[in-house]
């Protein structure tokens, strides 16, 4: 039985890629940041095969903890990154955690012969740090792939800015390491939206929902979304966990950075559809999703049916 390690794997994102590798058959391996904190990760106890999973403390930050987490395991999946769109610190809340973490991270896997795949989950910001805004350059209704060059702006929300830096680092480590004994696959989500497998109410993915349903606006971050009836490319949780064990399991695929994404909506229409109500405008695909359903044969859910998924 293969083992794999999945760092975040109790989150938002996390507790669906947890679910689908035990449904899979494997030893998972979850990291929470304090295992005094059971609510952070008792529903994972719920799932089917639950015997085979494991719970280690970890922080990123500890090349120590790393190094005793990643120990005899398959697989990785660095999913450990904060999202928080508020904070106090963005030093120490966001940038460290993200870029020290990632690059304490690569260089714990390097030292470890057990590791064959690496999937590093990064993010839309990845390629632009103004998302949900068009990059540099292009309007609202041009569309970005792959092959155009990623945008950053000092400008851009924090945590954008560092899950693109923690980018750049994988990117960096791989240029440097051309002879490495495993890959290293990225996938770049864009906006995470469905139900979530747990109760917990710290969520920003599960909290973001709940705001737009509600038409809450708790910072003028929030605020600027309803003031320009922003569009909005969202992806399925599921689809997102579906395309991380994709990656994890098909060879060939080392060096890739996959965006993941359904359609695009105006936050209008999303709120409408949370609210389990039609949208008034056709949806469009801006955020092109081509590669990830050529290369690891991924559907993608309309952002209708998950929208209306949320609180189901």
């Amino acid at each position: 039985m293969k083992k794999i390690g999945i760092i975040g794997g109790s989150g938002f994102i996390g507790s669906h890629i947890t679910k689908l590798f035990l449904d899979k058959d494997y030893d998972v391996k979850v990291s929470t940041t304090d295992i005094s904190k059971q609510e952070k990760y008792e529903h994972l106890m719920d799932l089917n095969h639950s015997d085979h999973l494991y719970l280690s403390e970890l922080n990123v930050e500890n090349k120590e903890q790393l190094r005793e987490f990643v120990k005899n395991c398959d697989i990785i999946i660095h999913g450990g990154t904060p999202f928080l769109l508020d904070f106090k610190d963005a030093q120490t809340e966001l940038f460290d955690p993200t870029i020290k973490g990632t690059e304490n991270f690569l260089e714990i896997i390097k030292e470890t012969p057990s590791v064959k795949k690496v999937v590093l989950i990064a993010s839309v910001a990845a390629w632009n740090t103004d998302f949900p805004l068009p990059a540099e350059g292009k309007t609202s209704e041009d569309t970005f792939s792959e092959k155009d060059k990623p945008f950053f702006s000092n400008e851009s929300h924090p945590y954008a800015q560092a899950k693109f830096i923690a980018n750049q680092a994988v990117n960096d480590f791989i240029k440097k390491n051309p002879a490495l004994n495993f890959e290293i696959t990225s996938v770049s989500p864009t906006m995470v939206m469905g139900k979530s497998l747990s109760d917990r109410e710290d969520s920003t993915s599960t909290g973001i929902q709940f705001l737009f349903k509600n038409k809450i606006a708790p910072n003028p971050f929030i605020q600027m979304f309803y003031d320009t009836d922003i569009p909005l490319a969202i992806v399925d949780v599921k689809d997102v966990a579906i395309g991380i064990y994709k990656v994890a399991t098909i060879p060939g695929l080392h060096g890739k950075n996959f965006l993941l994404s359904s359609e695009t909506y105006t936050v209008s229409d999303v709120t409408l559809m949370l609210n389990h109500q039609e949208p008034k405008n056709t949806p469009k695909i801006i955020y092109q999703n081509q590669m990830a359903e050529r290369e690891l044969g991924l559907p993608f859910r309309s952002a209708k049916s998950t929208l209306n998924n949320y609180d189901t």
